[in-house]
């Protein structure tokens, strides 16, 4: 109930895509009750996005959830415009995997949703959305076409670009225009020679290379090819044209498995909340999509945002805690936006940006360039401000350490795996455990020192003890400013009474 409104549930999430069903997910551990509509009655098995680059390996391996994906192929190989990087310069357990389809990372989350009790509704489309000083009303179509309003505490809008969420909510959402239309297919039935990252032709760039089970897939970026108000579907006729225009290779015979068209177009919200409605993925933002960071920015949005509202809606935490997912997740998104339309430059142009791609190439050559570069389109290089002081880890994700304890090993990706907070107190602390006692019911304590075999100048070098958030970045550390209870009370609400 919210004021005497009955509610449907607390959480309403619109979209069935990977930041929603992870959104879900982490409501649920958070143990919030959601209910997520999607106006597809099924997945349509396309894959957009490809990869899973190494911040979401990190996130899925905190909560258990690698082994679904089987053992798939992961490789250091990556690029910055075309320009390569080598992942392994950041020295991370986890690499970059290139072979999981956005459609298998769906059916993970989608089923890990629902096991924890997600309520996913397929065949159901938003018609419109209101909301008020207490709650908001969605009115839904349902699969037999019969229209009823549901009811909600907070809304978040995960139903991608075109987010009707966003538009029906108002949110502004300024940036710059595509220059030009660009093709994605996924073939069968014919044998084409791989084509490397970002290879120039007279016209544009194509890339191309083997999915598995028969498929190629084939990127077309032509740049006489401005964007078109399309009322149909691209055509593989207009797709195999404009290969055939820039390789002068006819594709015509092969069978097309998936066709789409996109833009370089580039998009930011200004807000990722306006009162009770919230976005994520990338109906908060849109780019041209280079190097696989939307799918793997989207995902980290609802991580980012899920325990947050679940605190909120179970009343743990005051409702200020949301406005940290705008400030900690809007800088992210600036940084996606503007790394993307870099790399356009170097993609998508022609003669007139080779001295500018052989200047890049040049400083790459450079380690902490390399690593820099290697860093910020791997997700790695996401850091909030969460308080003055502290260890250099304060706002970082806490890397995997092995610990020991008095009962046996476990290791930091272990602990996160109930979506909880944890205090790691290396120094048998007693008055620090003391301390964090009274939220005992949100933040779990666990005296622990680092494996015998870890690297004595390794993540928990030079400090007693870590809080970690549930999403395993590090709220504080006993360096900061502000002291155990006053973190405690930011992250995870005042704590319990008598």
């Amino acid at each position: 109930m919210v004021k005497g409104k009955p509610v449907d549930a607390p959480v309403i999430v619109v979209g069935a895509g990977p930041s929603g069903l992870m959104l879900a997910a982490e409501l649920r551990l958070g143990g919030a009750g959601v209910i997520v509509l999607e106006r597809l009655a099924e997945r349509t098995g396309e894959s957009r996005g490809l990869g899973l680059f190494i911040r979401t390996m990190e996130v899925f391996d905190q909560r258990g959830l690698l082994p679904r994906f089987g053992n798939p192929e992961t490789s250091s190989l990556g690029h910055f415009g075309g320009i390569p990087l080598d992942f392994s310069v950041l020295g991370n357990p986890h690499l970059a995997n290139r072979t999981v389809p956005q459609s298998q990372t769906e059916t993970v989350l989608e089923e890990w949703a629902a096991e924890l009790g997600a309520d996913i509704r397929r065949g159901h489309d938003v018609k419109s959305v209101r909301q008020d000083a207490d709650g908001v009303d969605v009115e839904v179509a349902g699969p037999d076409g019969t229209v009823r309003t549901l009811r909600c505490q907070y809304l978040v809008g995960c139903d991608g670009g075109r987010s009707r969420v966003r538009k029906q909510c108002g949110f502004d959402f300024p940036g710059v225009e595509g220059t030009m239309e660009m093709f994605q297919v996924d073939l069968k039935g014919i044998e084409m020679r791989p084509r490397e990252i970002g290879e120039k032709v007279p016209g544009g760039m194509v890339m191309g290379g083997p999915l598995g089970d028969g498929v190629f897939r084939i990127t077309i970026c032509e740049r006489d090819n401005p964007p078109k108000k399309r009322t149909e579907p691209v055509t593989f006729a207009e797709a195999a044209g404009a290969w055939k225009r820039l390789t002068g290779e006819d594709i015509s015979a092969a069978t097309p498995v998936w066709i789409g068209a996109f833009t370089d177009a580039t998009r930011l919200v200004s807000e990722y909340r306006r009162g009770r409605v919230l976005l994520a993925g990338d109906a908060a933002h849109i780019h041209l999509p280079a190097g696989g960071q939307g799918m793997n920015t989207s995902i980290q949005d609802a991580v980012n945002l899920g325990w947050k509202l679940a605190a909120v809606v179970r009343g743990t935490s005051p409702e200020s805690l949301l406005d940290t997912y705008h400030s900690e997740r809007h800088p992210v998104g600036e940084r996606l936006t503007m790394n993307t339309r870099a790399q356009a430059l170097l993609f998508l142009r022609g003669e007139e940006m080779l001295p500018l791609r052989k200047v890049m190439a040049e400083l790459v050559e450079y380690p902490e360039v390399h690593r820099h570069l290697a860093r910020m389109v791997s997700g790695l290089a996401v850091r909030y401000d969460v308080g003055e002081g502290g260890h250099p880890l304060l706002g970082e994700r806490m890397p995997h350490v092995e610990l020991i304890t008095a009962d046996g090993k476990t290791s930091t990706t272990e602990l996160m795996r109930p979506a909880r907070g944890v205090l790691i107190d290396c120094a048998d602390d007693a008055g620090l455990r003391q301390v964090a006692e009274a939220w005992s019911d949100r933040v779990n304590v666990i005296t622990a020192s680092p494996h015998d075999g870890a690297d004595p100048a390794g993540p928990l070098h030079g400090t007693a003890a870590v809080l970690l958030r549930p999403d395993s970045h590090v709220a504080w550390t006993p360096e900061s400013r502000d002291d155990l209870a006053t973190a405690l009370e930011r992250w995870f609400g005042p704590k319990e009474t008598p």
